[in-house]
């Protein structure tokens, strides 16, 4: 698929799984209005690999097979949509479990590198069991072809505003969008987690036949150390944030010649690592 061709939504379903209706109160000054208020869905995901229970997640009940497929990627646990046989997803009163097949090379490096996590919707490192395992190699990425443009990052960041419908019911969810180099957007997925919205976009981003260095990444959260992580593992070399950074993000970012921003909204954002990235204009300096 050519990213002329892209439409963020057409494959977007209805979030009436995504939420729930329920009663609330709301109070203002003097005056209490009993009423009834969207509330965005939250619900454990289990995934296993090759019948062995792994990691749990906190997630929106949307869009599971790229999530688990984003996240097996961006931690490591597979290489490439191809190391997943098969994915099945089971409903059960407790929440979903996944059971993905991996082919066995993968599963002897999950073992030797087990990790028991414990994820939420506010922390990527949980379960993580010591210090040393935090810090990946993480090889400096190429330089982009030609320089990001300000008017793209502007026109993605607009874009991703507009399509947000989780969001716009609930007030809950965050969403991470590829955009190409004119800034146009390709997907965007909304998650209760910040983490889980950028794993769904690189699920989707392993299926299709795109360039991932030829575009970039926008996040409705901050930029933590942790999204620069999979941004990088899946080979994107800008992350946009309408939040801030971190230190470690940052730092991270700058080795691994990735351009980082944040605080982006209403046309500005502030460029943390390798601002020689964006197009120089005379104009917005």
């Amino acid at each position: 698929m050519h990213p002329a061709d892209f439409d963020p939504m057409a494959d977007y379903p209805g979030h009436d799984a995504a939420h729930e209706l329920g009663p609330i109160l709301r109070v203002q000054e003097a005056q209490a209005t009993a009423a009834q208020d969207a509330i965005a869905c939250e619900q454990a995901v289990a995934l296993e690999y090759n019948g062995i229970a792994h990691a749990t997640l906190l997630a929106s009940p949307l869009h599971i097979e790229e999530l688990a497929l984003g996240f097996s990627f961006t931690e490591g646990i597979v290489q490439a949509a191809s190391d997943v046989l098969d994915l099945d997803v089971e409903t059960t009163p407790l929440g979903l479990i996944v059971r993905l097949t991996i082919v066995n090379a993968r599963l002897h490096a999950l073992k030797q590198r087990r990790r028991t996590l414990a994820g939420s919707t506010g922390c990527g490192l949980c379960g993580v069991q010591s210090l040393a395992q935090v810090p990946r190699d993480l090889p400096p990425l190429p330089r982009p072809v030609q320089p990001w443009r300000r008017a793209a990052i502007v026109r993605a960041l607009r874009e991703l505003r507009q399509h947000q419908p989780l969001h716009n019911l609930t007030g809950a969810t965050h969403a991470a969008a590829w955009a190409d180099a004119h800034g146009k957007p390709g997907w965007i997925y909304e998650d209760v987690g910040r983490h889980n919205a950028l794993d769904k976009l690189i699920g989707r981003l392993l299926r299709e036949p795109v360039d991932r260095g030829a575009g970039f990444v926008v996040v409705s959260s901050r930029a933590s150390f942790e999204m620069v992580q999979k941004a990088h593992a899946a080979g994107i070399g800008a992350l946009i944030a309408v939040s801030a950074p971190t230190t470690l993000a940052v730092r991270l970012a700058q080795s691994a010649r990735m351009m980082l921003a944040g605080f982006a909204r209403d046309g500005r954002f502030t460029i943390y690592s390798h601002p020689d990235y964006l197009e120089q204009d005379r104009s917005h300096p």
